[in-house]
């Protein structure tokens, strides 16, 4: 059941990250009481180091569009009316093919840009202004944050160890931060990826850690986001991601990783060779860029489910507690509407914007505690 009526609402958010704070901004704005609990700095995790790219459409066929379709306009809306600078901006969004071992020519449709590699070919335009936007993702997140406060939240740096419960165990009291008690009349769980330790105490399906690698380079070419088909070495092909921003870097992903996930998000760190193999990968597209001076190299783990949708709402059979997580490559994207959506759930009276049924963490069975420990 929502928690609602004239008594002030104590939450406590477990995770810094943009779901997190997002929530924590949508939540503030009705007058909770928000405390976020996050264990090493706000966007430090995924939330700091993806590309920050966001569709309108992209999503369309799936249970995905109606929350990302309203996420998009959130973006839009709350670049226009908060007083910060995250670099949002509408951007056209290009498909590149490149290869070192066949004739491109036969591919190009489009006028490339002037700093992609002679065997690069733009193939076809995938989003124009009206549907493609970007942003700085660690300057979102902290904004979030940042608003949050302003409107009463706290910050509170520790290590989520555990859940408290009431005397019948069928309803969470607050979270165990650092082997202390922190209570709440409602605790979301938005730890991204390490939201699989909540599984040792609480009945939800598992939550997978996806690594990626990226770089950042000092370099600003003409703003399109790109989509790249790269033919890595004959007859291997990868799919890289290129987005120019507006502080005059260019952010670069396309490289998985194997490492399993660690129990410290701070010990998340590139694979040897990793950094190096993303950089030639670059080179390949745009000699230009991939000559750039790099200004940070790094690694991080995305949020995903089974069936490829998010845990989103309230945790089936134990009151009190709530969940948003497993948004993998869109959790940029659609943190605005899903933060609207809990604070709709937790401090509305239960009617939300979006339909949340296909979230529904109860969809899947169950994970054994004993799995998590393992």
């Amino acid at each position: 059941m929502p928690l609602h009526g004239t008594i002030t609402l104590k939450v406590l958010i477990c995770g810094g990250g943009v779901i997190g704070t997002s929530a924590a901004f949508f939540l503030s704005q009705r007058g909770v009481e928000v405390s976020v609990v996050e264990r090493t700095g706000v966007a430090n995790a995924a939330s700091g180091k993806s590309g920050g790219f966001l569709a309108l459409d992209w999503c369309d066929g799936s249970p995905l569009a109606p929350l990302a379709r309203r996420s998009f306009g959130l973006h839009a809306e709350l670049a226009a009316t908060l007083d910060h600078n995250w670099g949002y901006r509408r951007v056209e969004t290009l498909s590149v093919v490149s290869s070192i071992h066949q004739n491109m020519s036969r591919y190009r449709r489009l006028d490339p840009p002037s700093w992609l590699g002679k065997n690069s070919v733009v193939y076809r335009q995938l989003g124009s202004p009206d549907s493609t936007a970007q942003l700085q993702p660690a300057a979102f997140t902290t904004a979030m944050m940042s608003e949050a406060i302003d409107n009463g939240a706290t910050l509170l740096e520790g290590c989520v160890d555990g859940l408290a419960f009431g005397p019948d165990g069928q309803r969470v009291t607050g979270a165990i931060v650092d082997g202390v008690e922190v209570t709440a009349d409602a605790v979301v769980i938005a730890m991204g990826p390490w939201s699989i330790l909540a599984c040792q105490w609480l009945p939800l399906p598992a939550i997978h850690g996806l690594k990626g690698h990226s770089l950042v380079f000092k370099y600003e070419p003409s703003p399109e986001s790109m989509f790249v088909e790269l033919e890595w070495k004959s007859g291997m092909m990868t799919q890289p991601e290129i987005n120019p921003r507006p502080d005059g870097t260019t952010y670069v992903c396309g490289l998985s990783g194997d490492d399993p996930l660690p129990l410290d998000p701070a010990e998340v760190l590139p694979e040897p060779g990793a950094s190096e193999t993303l950089r030639e990968m670059t080179a390949r597209i745009s000699p230009e860029l991939g000559a750039s001076e790099i200004l940070a190299e790094q690694a991080c783990y995305r949020p995903a489910t089974q069936d490829g949708l998010p845990l989103l709402g309230a945790v089936p059979g134990i009151g009190g507690v709530y969940i948003a997580t497993g948004h993998n490559v869109w959790g940029m994207l659609n943190a605005p509407a899903t933060g609207e959506a809990l604070a709709e759930l937790i401090a509305g009276n239960g009617e939300t914007t979006i339909d949340l049924r296909p979230f529904n963490p109860g969809r899947m069975a169950a994970i054994a505690p004993e799995v998590v420990l393992a």
